[in-house]
């Protein structure tokens, strides 16, 4: 049976061994699967994709989650700082950008594949607020008696820019979490926070809640994410085959169909 590689695994690993790191991710022995890591906006479309891409390459792939940015040792940053195998990277251009800095992805390899942005939910079962308009989603905000951000591009843009930029920063960040290493949707559909924010492609497959939709185009931010190769990956033509199928117009509705704006469908 294929094996999976969920985000959230490396803390299991580290809470049931005492390991002070995850353990690196490996194929399923006697199986050299291409290995797509890849940050939570875009893996609900790979991962229904999945059997397509399989199909298109005539391999096997081998999915790896983790944020783009913000430093949870499960992140794609760390993953690659400690050696873990990929051929493959999908996360923000932000953090793409800082990793072909750091050589951990091969310069002129990167291609834009969707655009996404940021929505609102809240535990299925609560009243809907309504956020229509920039005035009212302040509102929504200052009444919220809790608030669940990510730990990645979305939640670093609010905690950073919107809500010191709104003049709220004193008032909502100390009612605010943080959400590392799972889906702020799961942590809104258990009860723990009453609004979560992240990636709309990242919060509509979630049970248990209500997605009220994109935050105000006033407040909102349009975030891109890219594929690339590592130096590893550029040395396996399917790196690059994988990268074109996922960006080509054979797949865009599907990927559309995730919450996210394929790019290669303009």
């Amino acid at each position: 049976m294929k094996r999976r590689i969920f985000a959230g695994i490396g803390l299991a690993i580290t809470l049931l061994t005492g390991c002070m790191t995850p353990q690196a991710v490996t194929p399923t022995p006697g199986r050299s699967a291409l290995v797509v890591m890849t940050s939570g906006a875009f893996a609900e479309a790979l991962e229904r994709l999945e059997p397509q891409v399989e199909q298109a390459l005539g391999h096997d792939i081998l999915i790896v989650k983790g944020s783009s940015t913000g430093g949870a040792v499960d992140s794609i940053p760390e993953r690659l700082k400690r050696g873990e195998r990929a051929d493959v990277v999908i996360l923000s251009s932000d953090g793409l950008a800082l990793l072909e800095q750091g050589k951990f992805v091969k310069a002129g390899t990167r291609r834009d594949m969707v655009r996404s942005v940021i929505g609102m939910a809240v535990r299925k079962g609560a009243p809907v607020p309504d956020i229509s308009s920039p005035e009212r989603f302040v509102a929504v905000l200052r009444a919220a008696p809790s608030i669940g951000y990510s730990a990645s591009a979305s939640g670093t843009y609010l905690a950073t820019d919107l809500w010191p930029r709104l003049g709220l920063a004193r008032e909502l960040l100390p009612k605010s979490r943080r959400i590392l290493s799972e889906r702020v949707g799961a942590v809104v559909a258990r009860g723990e926070v009453d609004l979560g924010f992240q990636q709309m492609s990242e919060l509509l497959p979630i049970p248990g809640i209500t997605v009220v939709g994109p935050i105000p185009a006033a407040y909102q931010k349009v975030t891109v994410f890219t594929a690339a190769q590592t130096p590893a990956g550029a040395a396996n033509p399917l790196s690059k085959r994988l990268i074109a199928f996922l960006t080509s117009p054979q797949v865009a509705k599907q990927v559309a169909a995730t919450g996210l704006d394929p790019v290669m469908a303009r």
